[in-house]
């Protein structure tokens, strides 16, 4: 996975997923400084709080970090801005297409990886000239596709050039191993950095994290197109059972709007959106990122070397 850290410029093939409300300076610096690449989401933030946000990263290593641009947003010119004006070096991209950005971007010596749910669309994203794809997978958290994390990323690696991290699902060494076979080039992982100690949720969100299975998530929104997965509650159950009764998007919109925010800062476990990935069933403890990633090296070192020796 060696392409994926020169491009990037960093130490461990692992990118981490850009979770809103979540991925902040506390958590994208830890990461950043233990190997990998720590990204912030900016989704919601102004472009002065995207400033704090990379300034206080700044701080914390010198090694490179990510923004995640939300490219639906209304102030994203202003946060391209930003993220050309602090020299950050790497950004990721969902919701929207970052072609009115690219040039600027390329300009600047950004690095620009979209995260993409299919084939199509990951055609279009290197006939833009991005420098790398994320192809996500459905059993991620939060916001997803339609297609499983294995079909997905063979079928773009077997479709594009350009180097390939893979992500949905991956949680440990031998999964990084795993989707290496399939040709990517490296991993994005959120779940597992959510349950971090460096993450900013609190107990009660963070104990059904590490209590729930693989079976536990839900996804909301199928209906309307716009699938989200999520750890169940009574606003997942409200909303699920007004979507199939024909409720409006105006409506539902409503109903989840600043569910994540009170989940995260306010622990609010039944009106919040608890998204996290299927991939929580096998985390059952929280640690710091510094131990994740190196457990997770370790165990992709072990798990490359039982193959070899079977």
């Amino acid at each position: 996975m060696d392409r994926i850290c020169q491009l990037l410029g960093i130490e461990y093939p692992i990118i981490q997923g850009a979770m809103a409300n979540v991925s902040r300076y506390q958590l994208v610096g830890a990461v950043s400084e233990a190997g990998g690449l720590g990204v912030i989401a900016s989704g919601g933030m102004s472009a002065d709080e995207l400033r704090r946000q990379i300034q206080e990263v700044k701080k914390m290593t010198r090694k490179p970090f990510a923004v995640n641009l939300m490219l639906q947003m209304k102030n994203i010119e202003e946060l391209v801005e930003v993220i050309i004006e602090e020299g950050v070096p790497v950004v990721t991209t969902g919701a929207g297409t970052p072609k009115n950005f690219i040039s600027a971007l390329h300009q600047a010596n950004v690095k620009v990886l979209p995260v993409i749910p299919n084939v199509k669309i990951a055609k279009k994203m290197e006939a833009l000239g991005v420098d790398a794809i994320i192809a996500e997978g459905q059993e991620a958290g939060g916001h997803i596709g339609q297609v499983s994390t294995l079909p997905l990323v063979r079928q773009v690696i077997r479709s594009v050039d350009v180097p390939i991290v893979a992500a949905g699902g991956i949680f440990d060494g031998a999964g990084m191993l795993a989707v290496e076979a399939l040709g990517a080039s490296g991993v994005q992982i959120g779940s597992l950095f959510l349950s971090s100690k460096e993450s900013p949720i609190k107990e009660g969100f963070r104990n059904l994290v590490l209590q729930a299975d693989e079976t536990t998530t839900v996804v909301t929104g199928r209906r309307l197109g716009h699938p989200v997965r999520v750890l169940p509650n009574k606003m997942t159950e409200k909303y699920i059972r007004l979507e199939y009764e024909g409720a409006s998007d105006e409506d539902l919109m409503k109903l989840a709007e600043g569910a994540m925010r009170r989940a995260v800062y306010e622990d609010d476990v039944e009106e919040g959106s608890l998204m996290c990935g299927q991939s929580i069933g096998l985390i059952t403890e929280s640690q710091n990122v510094d131990a994740i990633i190196q457990k997770l090296m370790e165990e992709y070192r072990q798990a490359r070397l039982k193959l070899i020796n079977q």
